[in-house]
């Protein structure tokens, strides 16, 4: 059975990083929100219109891997419920195993000073300002008991380590050497 292991929480609190741990450690499809967005607004679509298509463009993607029988994991903020509902549809619809952590960060002023730090390969995604990210996280449909709580305050290897604990090991296909 796959695994869709999606990664959540607020801009800035170091999901990409987190990812890039993850991915480091077992195979997998990598798929980022924000790189969808990027090539979205790249090809003129408007701002206001990358959101919700962007997540629907990665939910494609993960459900052709997944069916393939390939493991996907997803970076992407999750605010709400409609969001969070893309992965079930899309565990449900390739049988996949989903897994959902949220990163945490409690200490505010370190929060922003990743935010107000970090370099992003991106041209067409302004950085959110840090009343931006505080209002997202004042607005943001409360996580339920079922998530993967990580602290990420800890080095993104120990996360990577603590988030692949929570999964089943990867077992080959039938038919596979």
């Amino acid at each position: 059975m796959p695994l869709l292991l999606v990664i959540s929480g607020p801009p800035g609190v170091g999901k990409s990083t987190v990812v890039d741990a993850i991915a480091a450690r077992r195979p997998a499809t990598r798929l980022s929100i924000d790189d969808v967005e990027e090539a979205m607004r790249a090809c003129g679509i408007a701002d206001a219109d990358t959101g919700v298509a962007a997540y629907e463009v990665v939910r494609a993607a993960a459900e052709q891997n997944l069916a393939l029988g390939a493991d996907v994991i997803v970076d992407a903020v999750n605010d709400s419920e409609p969001a969070r509902e893309t992965w079930v549809r899309a565990a449900r619809a390739t049988g996949a195993e989903l897994v959902v952590a949220v990163l945490e960060l409690g200490d505010r002023a370190a929060h922003r000073a990743r935010l107000e730090g970090r370099v992003r390969p991106f041209e067409r995604i302004p950085e959110p300002a840090w009343t931006a990210v505080e209002a997202l996280i004042a607005r943001s449909a409360p996580w339920g008991p079922e998530v993967l709580r990580l602290d990420a305050a800890l080095p993104p290897d120990e996360l990577a380590r603590s988030a692949l604990a929570q999964v089943p090991p990867r077992i080959a296909p039938s038919g596979s050497e």
